[in-house]
């Protein structure tokens, strides 16, 4: 289905255009989530906000092309919105890792899975370590795929800014995956 038509069922209130939006961008909800998370439970409960505040505002969104910026925007505003209280609420315990034994894996490889979940991590745990600006430029541009101009509205930055620091960001992030496998 076509985005505009989607968009305009959903916003009249169709269940099934409604379902047809949600699995259309979770992944890409879930991408920008797990950026700002610090577990993928958290990342799923993020989405899940997210999708209830696109539910909720669904009257009042972007038209056409406008829509997908419009929309990772909103999605990373929720997440910062979901640091900031998070930062000034500390959780009260952790769960322990020992209550978690029995769970099993879908993946028919076990192996294969271990290794890609490794290589996630070290990119995820490098990615982390750039500075705030160098973070969300890769995120919005590489992982996103949004263009440079779409980058600098969402962040409020001159493209220039986008464009040095996107290749800055790139070169950190290698410097950063080889540091962690220890090849640097």
């Amino acid at each position: 289905m076509e985005l505009t038509s989607l968009l305009d069922r959903c916003r009249q209130g169709d269940d099934l255009a409604w379902e047809a939006f949600v699995r259309q961008f979770e992944r890409r909800v879930y991408s920008i989530a797990s950026g700002y998370a610090s577990s993928p439970d958290e990342a799923r409960d993020l989405t899940q906000d997210i999708f209830v505040r696109l539910f909720e505002t669904r009257g009042r969104w972007a038209e056409g092309e406008a829509f997908v910026p419009w929309m990772i925007r909103v999605a990373r505003n929720l997440c910062l919105d979901q640091l900031r209280r998070k930062k000034a609420r500390p959780p009260a315990e952790d769960i322990q890792a020992d209550e978690m034994w029995d769970l099993t894996s879908p993946d028919a490889d076990p192996e294969a899975a271990l290794e890609a979940t490794g290589r996630r991590r070290v990119v995820w745990r490098a990615l982390r370590s750039l500075g705030h600006l160098s973070r969300e430029v890769i995120q919005l541009k590489e992982i996103q795929g949004l263009s440079l101009e779409e980058v600098a509205a969402i962040l409020r930055v001159p493209i220039g800014t986008v464009k040095s620091r996107s290749n800055r960001a790139m070169l950190e992030l290698a410097e950063q995956i080889l540091a962690e496998r220890g090849e640097s």
